[in-house]
């Protein structure tokens, strides 16, 4: 089955592309499913690139998914177009009444602030507690994962001395709960963070389950509740050239930048990136789908709690 997207969202036609079967609205409103219901408050800058990265590892499951876009109405977002947000997004206040089988809290460049100084931490703590009760199952990525860590259980965050930029192996330490279904045993993660939390601090909570590790950039992958709430300090859902463009970007303003590690064909950059993860990427958000949101959420959504 296909994933259910506004209509005219860009993300449609850059997938078609790529042989992936999405549709708009129209056609899926001929289609007698329940859908499972999906938000994604995206904090990224780059909405457009964000959505389709998304998009594009939730494509893998025979589930029909309807999309919803969430935006805060704290915060203005100044590297889209404000006709694309108007148009695909709707404001936490407007969603609120409403519940969702699964949800996806992106990272933000806000890392090197102390949460309570980050200027939307109110509205997005309100957003975190809302969630426990709206939502089935939670996925929290990097920025969002110490954040609600942080919010949920008290779990401290620490700058590190040099940016952890590249990608690095992952190791379950729960290969047989049901996210790591199919999973080497290891896999490979995008990192892209200033900042990181420990894996003695989770440790201390028992009603966190620190599911896979990584001896180069740490904690990896915390879940919580019986997996209504997954913290993923990496960004599995990058496109192969993600890192790229960002180390660009980066080079040209700053002379401090380091080559991302573990990510080009022989450490060269005219070479292109290796890509390593992209398989286990697609295995785990449909894991996520099948066993935590899927399996789990009531047919009448309403009756999420």
């Amino acid at each position: 089955m296909p994933l259910r997207l506004p209509d005219l969202l860009p993300a449609i036609e850059l997938l078609k592309k790529e042989n992936i079967f999405v549709m708009d609205n129209t056609r899926a409103t001929t289609q007698d499913i329940r859908p499972l219901r999906i938000a994604i408050l995206n904090l990224m800058p780059l909405k457009i690139t964000t959505e389709t990265d998304l998009v594009r590892v939730l494509s893998n499951t025979p589930l029909q998914l309807d999309i919803s876009f969430m935006k805060l109405k704290s915060h203005t977002p100044k590297n889209t177009p404000i006709e694309h947000m108007m148009m695909f997004y709707r404001d936490f206040e407007e969603m609120k009444h409403e519940k969702f089988d699964g949800m996806i809290i992106t990272g933000a460049p806000v890392e090197n602030y102390p949460f309570e100084e980050v200027t939307y931490w109110q509205e997005i703590t309100t957003i975190f507690q809302w969630a426990r009760t709206h939502v089935t199952s939670t996925m929290y990525i990097c920025w969002a994962a110490q954040a609600g860590l942080y919010y949920h259980y008290n779990i401290p965050k620490y700058p590190l001395s040099k940016k952890m930029f590249g990608v690095f192996a992952q190791q379950p330490l729960a290969p047989q709960i049901p996210i790591f279904r199919g999973f080497d045993d290891k896999f490979f993660m995008p990192h892209s963070r200033h900042t990181e939390v420990r894996k003695e601090d989770i440790l201390l909570h028992p009603e966190l389950q620190l599911i896979a590790v990584s001896e180069e950039s740490g904690v990896s992958i915390v879940m919580a509740r019986g997996g209504r709430e997954f913290f993923i300090t990496g960004h599995l859902e990058y496109a192969p050239d993600t890192l790229h463009r960002e180390y660009m970007r980066d080079k040209d303003v700053r002379d401090d930048v380091e080559m991302p590690v573990n990510y080009y064909v022989d450490d060269c950059v005219e070479k292109g990136p290796h890509v390593t993860w992209r398989a286990h990427a697609h295995l785990l958000y449909s894991n996520w789908i099948n066993y935590y949101v899927y399996q789990e959420t009531p047919y009448d959504i309403n009756k999420i709690e």
